[in-house]
């Protein structure tokens, strides 16, 4: 049997007794560890990584994903397509526990591993999978994909983290003071806890809850029906289910029903909380919902060097060692695209989640103006974007291999695959400027720019997610002025194209050929700013005093 002592390296610091258990559909730990897919997993993994630093008492709950989220390759013609390979992990350690968890009313197989801390220095993790002989291929399959697009695949999934989770504390003998979903995933947790404590305020008393989709078509919801169906509710009918929560309808949405089974609730940003309070405000028994902004694990992000010359205003050394992180970013640039970029350059980098909302493409929209800006030979520029779109997404991928169609033929411009740790890593460093550019208040957070601004570059971002709580144009970043509200989405897209261009061409590229000691004031500054506000010792330390703590 599996001990306290093998899960945990070190002794949790005393102001951090209280025992949490974090429970993530995705962390993003290392780059050999594929069980991720974007922000929300790069958030747990920093997170965790700032628990271990800080000595916490947490311990984190995740999927051993078969298949990863999905590599990311090429087709022959150089377009994007996913690929799927069997991932093997053997740092991993088998803990031997396998138990059952209830699925269509019939047992599944679940397997618990664990990443000790000591392996990529992190809090323990333990990582659940059902790709176990004992069960028929419909079963082993819940842990192969991430975010599968099957909906009933989907329903399972939150039903092994959820409920297994659950059920593995148990076996390991470890009681949680606080139990925390980051994200509504595993919101079936719940009711194995109101199995076991017969009680609505007994369960809220433990359970707290990070949401981060501030639209609410984002917040998954499924029939009562098939989650009955399915065993979601555990040992619950669907009245009954409806009749404890106070809800109605035909679909049980999974972020509502966190709501209101948690003590207390957390948005990602300053703005993502006053967004959030409006979008649950009608829905009577939700919990109080604060904001405590993500951040970024700086130990992990920076870059030794550059960090140290930014703390002793070593001008020569700045502009030196981000010539070299630029060369470094474009060998990848030659490998994967065939073209050379130049480090003297002003090199853009677009690089996240690639969904629609984020506008990857928005400094095309105007094609004239767009080949106006990659033809100036006064201010030369380069562009490079990456990202994952869902591997079922059509539309996604469609979107990210018309970039790549109409990058091709300029020798300024690239686009690469496989964004995972080591890619985003390498963008952020050797980028000159990152681009932010999302619809208005559709960006929960965007952590991105925190870790880019770790490694000298420079944000250049719409006002939206954690960056209004960072932002001071032309001090420690730049910014893109928003559209009015009332206007419609092609209407805003169109002005604030403009804006970004205008940005661009008036504000940024001038800065960088002409007035050096300016752009390295900005640089420095947003290097400054970012932390500690926007570093994940903050966040780790602000979750025990806001989320865990009892009263």
């Amino acid at each position: 049997m599996i001990t306290k002592k093998d899960i945990f390296s070190y002794e949790p610091d005393l102001q951090y007794q209280t025992l949490a258990a974090y429970f993530s559909m995705e962390f993003a730990i290392d780059q050999s560890l594929k069980i991720y897919s974007g922000g929300l997993g790069f958030l747990a993994g920093s997170h965790l990584r700032s628990a271990y630093q800080l000595k916490q008492n947490l311990v984190g709950i995740g999927m051993l994903w078969k298949y990863g989220y999905y590599d990311q390759g090429r087709d022959t013609k150089a377009f994007m397509q996913p690929n799927f390979t069997q991932k093997d992990y053997f740092f991993l350690q088998d803990t031997g526990l396998v138990f059952t968890v209830q699925v269509h009313s019939s047992p599944v197989h679940v397997k618990a591993w664990l990443l000790k801390p000591e392996t990529f220095g992190s809090a323990p993790l333990f990582l659940l999978s059902t790709d176990l002989p004992e069960n028929d291929e419909l079963s082993k399959s819940i842990t192969h994909y991430l975010y599968d697009a099957n909906e009933e695949t989907r329903i399972a999934q939150s039903i092994v983290l959820g409920i297994g989770g659950a059920m593995l504390l148990d076996k390991l003998g470890l009681t949680p003071d606080v139990y925390h979903m980051n994200e509504g995933h595993a919101v079936p947790l719940n009711f194995y806890l109101y199995d076991k404590f017969k009680s609505l305020d007994e369960v809220r008393k433990r359970v707290v809850f990070t949401t981060h989709t501030p639209e609410m078509a984002g917040n998954e919801s499924h029939l009562y029906s098939l989650l009955h169906e399915m065993s979601l509710f555990y040992h619950l009918q669907e009245h009954e289910v409806k009749s404890l929560l106070g809800l109605n309808g035909e679909y049980f949405n999974y972020t509502l029903a966190a709501l209101k089974f948690s003590r207390k609730a957390n948005a990602v940003s300053q703005l993502h909380g006053e967004i959030a309070r409006q979008m649950w405000s009608d829905n009577v028994g939700v919990c109080e919902i604060t904001a405590i902004t993500n951040a970024q694990n700086k130990d992990y992000w920076k870059d030794d060097i550059l960090d140290n010359a930014i703390a002793t205003g070593s001008n020569d050394v700045i502009v030196s060692r981000k010539k070299e992180m630029k060369k470094s970013l474009f060998k990848i640039v030659a490998d994967q695209c065939g073209k050379l970029f130049d480090e003297n350059v002003l090199t853009i980098v677009w690089a996240r989640r690639f969904a629609g909302y984020k506008r990857a493409d928005l400094v095309m929209q105007d094609w004239d103006r767009f080949i106006h800006l990659i033809s100036n030979t006064q201010y030369p520029v380069q562009i490079i974007w990456a990202g994952k779109p869902y591997p079922k997404d059509m539309e996604g991928i469609a979107l990210f291999n018309h970039i790549i169609e109409r990058a091709r033929p300029f020798k300024n411009c690239a686009v690469l695959t496989g964004y995972e740790l080591a890619l985003s890593a390498a963008l952020k460093k050797g980028a000159d400027v990152w681009l932010n550019n999302p619809r208005m208040y559709r960006e929960a957070s965007g952590t991105s720019g925190m870790s880019a601004a770790m490694n000298g570059a420079i944000n250049l971002s719409m006002l939206d997610g954690w960056v209004p709580e960072f932002a001071q144009g032309g001090k420690n970043c730049f910014l893109i002025q928003p559209a009015p509200d009332e206007l419609s989405v092609q209407e805003k897209d169109s002005i604030e194209n403009q804006n970004l261009m205008n940005s661009l061409e008036n504000i940024v590229l001038p800065m960088y050929y002409q007035n050096e000691s300016e752009w390295l004031n900005i640089l420095k500054q947003a290097t400054t700013d970012v932390v500690p506000t926007f570093e994940a010792s903050r966040l780790a330390q602000e979750y025990y005093e806001k989320l865990y703590h009892t009263a």
